[in-house]
C-alpha cells in the first residue's frame, strides 16, 4: 500500500496547499449546512469573504507562526477565535445556528486530519493526534 502513502521520501509542502482547499470545501459546506440554502445564497460574498480570513489566513497565521517562534498561545488560539467568532457575528446567526455552527466547526478539523491521516498518510495536520495509515495496518 506504499503507493497509496504518498508522502514518503518526498517534499511535502505542497500537502498544506491541498488542505487548505479541504478546509475551504468543508468550510463552505459546514456553513451551507447551517445558514440553508436561501441565506447562503444571499450572503455567498460574506461568506467567501469569511472563508479567506478564517480557513486561509486562520491556517497560514498558525502554520507560520509556529515555525517563526511564535508562542503557541498566540499562533493557535487567534486562529481558533476568529473560526469560533468571526462566521457567527458576520453572517448574523442566531444562537440555535451559532451553536450548530460551532459543533460542526470544531468536529470538522479532526475529520480532515482523520481522513487524510487513515487514508494517504498525511500526519501533519494535528500532529499531536496520531492516527495510522491504513497501508501500515
Amino acid at each position: 500500500m506504499q503507493f497509496f502513502n504518498i508522502q514518503s521520501e518526498q517534499n511535502t509542502n505542497w500537502h498544506f496547499l491541498v488542505m487548505i482547499i479541504a478546509s475551504l470545501i468543508l468550510f463552505f459546506l459546514v456553513i451551507r449546512i447551517v445558514i440553508g440554502k436561501k441565506e447562503f445564497s444571499m450572503k455567498i460574498n460574506s461568506i467567501f469573504f469569511l472563508s479567506i480570513l478564517v480557513v486561509i489566513v486562520g491556517m497560514l497565521f498558525g502554520k507560520y507562526g509556529a515555525q517563526t517562534g511564535l508562542k503557541w498561545w498566540i499562533y493557535y488560539p487567534l486562529p481558533l477565535l476568529m473560526n469560533v467568532l468571526l462566521p457567527p457575528i458576520v453572517l448574523k446567526m442566531k444562537l440555535i445556528k451559532t451553536v450548530f455552527y460551532l459543533f460542526l466547526s470544531f468536529l470538522s478539523a479532526p475529520i480532515i486530519h482523520a481522513f487524510f491521516s487513515f487514508f494517504i498518510g498525511w500526519n501533519e495536520y494535528m500532529p499531536f493526534w496520531n492516527i495510522p495509515f491504513i497501508g501500515d495496518m
